[in-house]
C-alpha cells in the first residue's frame, strides 16, 4: 500500500526535521485508576498520590546512574476514547494514569538500566499498585526538536496503530506539519519500539504543547482542516492515533 495524501495543501508538506536525539528510551505506563471509554479523565484515587511519591523517589535514584540522561514522571490529565481505525484495530487502548520516560545515553545502554536496582524498584512499585503495566524500549526515529522536560506544561504521548507501520511513519511527516502550523507544536520525538513484535503500538509521538488544555483543544478542533486533513489521512492510510495528555510531576 502506497501513502495516500487526501485534501493536500502546500501548507502541509512534510515537516522539517532535525537529527533525532541518540538516546535510548524506556517508556513505562501504569493503570491505577485510569481513564475509561466513558470517562476520559482518571478517576479519583487515594492510592495514586502515594504511588507517585514512591515512583519519584525511585526515579531520583535512577537519575544518578551514569547511562541515564533524564527520567521524567507524568500523570495523565485526559485520554480521549479511541476513534475510527484506532477503535477498530483491536489494539488495547492507551489508558493509564501514571507514566515514566527514562532516557539513556544510547539504546545500547538500556539493558544495563533495566538491570539496575533503582529501575527494578521502580518496576516493583508500579507492578504492586497497578492493574496493567506496560514497558516499551524504544529509540527516536524522527524529531522536530527534542522535548524539553525541564519546563512545566502539557505533554502529549500519541500512540499510533497502523495496518502498515512504515506507511504510518511516512504519514506522520505530513500530519506533523499540520500540527506545527495550526497548533503551534515546535518540538516532537517519535519513539519507535526496539522490539516491534512485542509492542502494542507502531510508534509513540511525544511532545510538549503550548498553552493550557482548552487552548490546545480549541486550536485543534476548531480548525476545519483538522477533520478534512488529519482525520481524513489517518482513515485513508488505515492508521489510528490514541493521544494521552499528561503533566510532569
Amino acid at each position: 500500500m502506497d501513502l495516500q495524501i487526501v485534501n493536500a495543501s502546500p501548507k502541509h508538506r512534510p515537516a522539517p526535521l532535525v537529527t533525532p536525539p541518540p538516546f535510548g528510551y524506556l517508556y513505562l505506563t501504569a493503570s491505577i485508576a485510569p481513564p475509561t471509554a466513558r470517562r476520559p479523565v482518571p478517576a479519583r484515587s487515594q492510592e495514586r498520590p502515594r504511588v507517585l511519591l514512591h515512583v519519584k523517589e525511585a526515579v531520583r535514584e535512577l537519575r544518578r546512574l551514569g547511562p541515564v540522561e533524564r527520567a521524567t514522571v507524568y500523570r495523565t490529565v485526559v485520554a480521549p476514547p479511541p476513534r475510527d481505525f484506532a477503535r477498530s484495530s483491536g489494539v488495547k487502548p492507551a489508558r493509564f494514569d501514571v507514566a515514566v520516560l527514562v532516557e539513556s545515553s544510547n539504546p545500547g545502554d538500556l539493558p544495563a538500566v533495566r538491570d539496575s536496582g533503582p529501575y527494578k524498584e521502580l518496576s516493583n512499585i508500579l507492578g504492586a499498585a497497578a492493574t496493567d503495566v506496560r514497558e516499551t524500549p524504544a529509540r527516536c526515529a524522527k524529531a522536530i526538536a527534542d522535548v524539553d522536560k525541564s519546563l512545566p506544561g502539557l505533554f502529549l504521548f500519541n500512540h499510533f496503530v497502523a495496518e502498515d507501520p512504515a506507511l504510518a511513519m511516512e504519514l506522520w511527516d505530513h500530519l506533523a506539519s499540520w500540527f506545527m502550523d495550526h497548533a503551534g507544536v515546535d518540538n516532537s520525538t517519535v519513539l519507535e519500539p526496539l522490539e516491534p513484535g512485542e509492542a502494542d503500538f507502531a510508534f509513540v509521538n511525544h511532545a510538549r504543547l503550548k498553552g493550557p488544555l482548552p487552548y490546545y483543544a480549541l486550536r485543534q478542533f476548531a480548525t476545519p482542516s483538522f477533520r478534512s486533513f488529519v482525520t481524513g489521512n489517518l482513515l485513508a492510510n488505515r492508521t489510528g492515533a490514541m493521544p494521552v495528555l499528561c503533566r510532569a510531576v
